[in-house]
């Protein structure tokens, strides 16, 4: 059996906890151009999550750069047929919705 004391120092432990938010994740977005391409970055807490680039000029069509998770093998290159690269993994949009 628990003291009072004891119960009062877990009570107020769990109440602190749970009192106080997770902060918000730092959100960045950047945009680099010149008269060709315009390339939009996506980061969150400081790690790349999301890169498109979209051209200017030419009726090549846009595509997004998905980012390899540091850590974790990414899925190119396993007999998937997409195209692997050190930072990611480029991939075509067919169909909007």
């Amino acid at each position: 059996m628990l003291r009072p004391t004891a119960l009062l120092l877990l009570a107020t432990l769990a109440t602190s906890a749970l009192a106080d938010p997770p902060p918000e994740p730092k959100v960045e977005r950047t945009v680099a151009e010149d008269d060709q391409v315009r390339i939009e970055e996506l980061k969150v807490r400081g790690e790349t999550k999301k890169v498109e680039v979209k051209n200017k000029l030419t009726k090549a069509p846009d595509y997004e750069i998905v980012v390899n998770d540091a850590g974790r093998e990414s899925a190119g290159g396993t007999g998937t047929g997409l195209p692997k690269s050190g930072s990611g993994t480029r991939v075509w949009r067919v169909l909007k919705f």
